[in-house]
């Protein structure tokens, strides 16, 4: 079979094929959506039983290049169905609609909509794609090709593979896949009419998109899907009627070539080289239901009823399922979405209830969701924040929706990044690690590093600099101690500050933080910030870009009242920083529920995951966030109370309360 080349399938001294990176780490569930109390004990009593959990479908926000081989260890062999979306190279692959709702209490419209572009994060994924090689296309086939043949050892020896790609790449992709998967298990190119017409001045229309169907051996799921019968066929086949109406046509009783299913029926045997295509038993079955019509020599015919035939089978050329407009009710504005018909034919055709389905191109979740309502188990994840909380409040609309995870790799990914990017001679000690990963960063927050503190990194504008460590949140601990070093220092350095200022870089911050940072700087006299160490950094070229961003931390305010065993807790104010939006789009915002899209709380906080017990958030139907959620406990006690908020480009906030019931 002619082999395909591209810049990087060899290494260039070895002459031998490049190795593919296959890197495990550990994923970390971060929130648990839809469980309730009960099931959250159970799953608590399993796993302090060393018990396996029960099965929980997972969201999860990574880069596939780390996600898929995290995925190996528990899912080699055992996902039956994969179906991918990959970039059709356009440079708009992670850009997004971002939406501002109207504030309803104020007169006149301000709601809004402006894209937003891709982070440097997701610019990283994409030049992984396009960039790094001589061609596009080279670095391209060398990114899919790392990438399906890991999907390939995820899968089982029964499933299949869907890729969905446009007109520009389906040959060299089906190159690759030849290669991997063999080009005996090629099963279809599904050709999918996605628009009516596509006008073009010097060629025919581009108007349909290609779906490659793969098998991983011979033997695999197989469900025969069936299509309408079109109108000209029902009218020149379905010419008669029964007496209440019903269309029908007659069929022969007998099959081509002779047999030993030649029985006598009513004194008639088939014609001569024919034989009976049905048994005795089954010829009387008909004859009882009155499906049988004798012609006058005796020759049984049979009733074929359009109302109880499938339909025809379906072909390679799919006309009959419409793109997403923008009048239809699943459309949810995100630039990439596939409709659910389509997921839905190709879930029911190769995977049966209970099998389990993975999309690594989340999007808008049409994977997820489509699977989740035929019964299905399913895996899917993205590298953009915003598809991965586009996905859980679509998710969210499905009734009798059974729980699921979100997850993502956490401090794991942050130390294989750092022990991969950063480092000097001195790189095999972990104070030399933990040394340089703080220059990174500060060279990138444009900090002076300063020496000779534990707590107290570096100096910008007059303001000392806390770098927070990759492996855990920052604590109330934490800032005790920045704080008690910060009165030391400012008695005599020559490099110190003159001012009060502090501010603290962290990957993640204890959920009380924000309020904790008021109480400790008020006592201490001292100006605190704290602001997010954006996953921005882990792409190597941010240190020469000069544009990574450290947003302040955005902070909630609450209310709640217990009565007896019953809680009432509202949303009174959401503080974030407008410097993320276009400053014509923060014009608009004239009330702090415009910034938040989505609110979530978790009732009984047991200090492992997010527990997403209730939630808030707009819809075509319903345009206000409710603003209060009441909770009645079964059992008295002291209750630790997270509430998340999700802003409109997809960012977590959380706090905690205290409560006694």
């Amino acid at each position: 079979m002619p082999e395909l080349l591209w810049e990087g399938k060899y290494d260039k001294t070895s002459g031998k094929r490049a190795p593919i990176p296959k890197l495990a780490l550990p994923f970390q569930t971060i929130e648990t959506v839809n469980e309730d109390t009960r099931a959250r004990m159970r799953s608590l009593s399993l796993f302090e039983d060393g018990e396996p959990s029960d099965w929980r479908n997972r969201l999860i926000w990574g880069d596939k290049k780390w996600v898929l081989p995290s995925l190996l260890p528990e899912f080699a062999s055992q996902v039956d169905l994969i179906y991918i979306d990959p970039p059709f190279d356009t440079g708009a692959d992670f850009s997004f609609s971002a939406q501002i709702p109207d504030d309803p209490d104020t007169p006149g419209d301000q709601s809004a909509s402006f894209t937003k572009e891709p982070s440097l994060l997701e610019l990283k994924a994409y030049r992984d794609i396009w960039g790094g090689a001589k061609t596009h296309l080279d670095a391209y086939l060398r990114w899919f090709y790392e990438t399906v043949v890991v999907l390939y050892d995820l899968l089982s020896p029964t499933g299949s593979i869907y890729v969905h790609v446009d007109y520009r790449l389906v040959h060299y992709v089906k190159q690759v896949l030849d290669e991997i998967f063999g080009d005996n298990n090629y099963l279809n190119q599904i050709v999918w009419r996605r628009t009516g017409s596509n006008t073009s001045p010097s060629r025919f229309g581009n108007n349909c998109d290609f779906i490659l169907f793969y098998s991983k051996s011979e033997v695999h799921t197989w469900n025969q899907p069936f299509g309408e019968y079109d109108q000209e066929y029902i009218d020149s086949h379905y010419t008669q009627k029964s007496e209440d109406g019903r269309k029908y046509q007659l069929v022969s009783t007998t099959g081509a070539g002779a047999t030993n299913n030649d029985y006598e029926w009513k004194g008639i045997k088939p014609p001569s080289g024919r034989h009976w295509a049905y048994s005795k038993t089954k010829m009387q079955e008909l004859e009882a239901a009155g499906k049988l019509v004798h012609s006058k020599n005796g020759m049984p015919r049979v009733k074929y009823f359009l109302d109880e035939q499938k339909g025809t089978p379906l072909q390679c050329l799919w006309s009959d399922v419409k793109a997403v407009n923008s009048q239809a009710t699943e459309r949810i504005v995100y630039p990439t979405q596939k409709p659910e018909a389509l997921l839905e034919r190709i879930i029911k055709a190769s995977s049966n209830p209970g099998d389990l389905v993975l999309d690594c191109f989340c999007g808008s979740g049409t994977t997820a969701a489509t699977a989740q309502k035929l019964g299905r188990r399913w895996i899917t994840c993205d590298l953009g924040r915003f598809a991965i909380h586009t996905a859980r409040k679509r998710l969210l609309a499905i009734p009798d929706l059974t729980p699921f995870q979100v997850q993502n790799l956490g401090k794991y990914e942050r130390q294989a990044w750092r022990n991969a990017e950063i480092g000097d001679e001195n790189a095999q000690q972990e104070r030399g690690r933990v040394m340089a990963y703080r220059r990174f960063v500060l060279d990138l927050y444009h900090a002076r590093p300063m020496e000779g503190y534990v707590w107290l990194h570096g100096v910008k504008n007059g303001r000392f600099v806390h770098v927070g460590s990759i492996d855990s949140p920052v604590s109330e601990g934490d800032i005790t101690q920045i704080a008690l070093e910060w009165k030391r220092a400012t008695g005599g350095a020559s490099e110190s500050p003159a001012t009060n200022g502090i501010d603290v870089l962290g990957w993640e911050f204890a959920f009380e933080l924000n309020d904790i940072k008021k109480q400790q700087a008020e006592r201490a006299n001292i100006s605190l910030s704290l602001k997010t160490i954006p996953r921005e950094i882990m792409e190597p070229s941010a240190a020469k870009s000069g544009e990574i961003q450290f947003f302040e931390l955005a902070a909630l305010e609450l209310e709640h009242k217990v009565e007896g065993m019953e809680i009432a807790l509202g949303l009174r104010n959401f503080i974030a920083p407008l410097d993320y939006l276009p400053s014509e789009v923060a014009a608009q915002i004239t009330n702090w529920e415009q910034l938040v899209d989505y609110w979530a709380i978790d009732w009984d906080y047991q200090g492992d995951a997010f527990h997403n017990q209730w939630q808030s958030y707009r819809t075509k139907a319903v345009k206000r966030l409710e603003k209060i959620a009441r909770f009645t406990y079964e059992t008295p006690g002291k209750k630790r109370v997270v509430v998340k908020v999700i802003d409109i480009l997809g960012n977590d906030t959380t706090k905690m309360v205290e409560v006694e019931v």
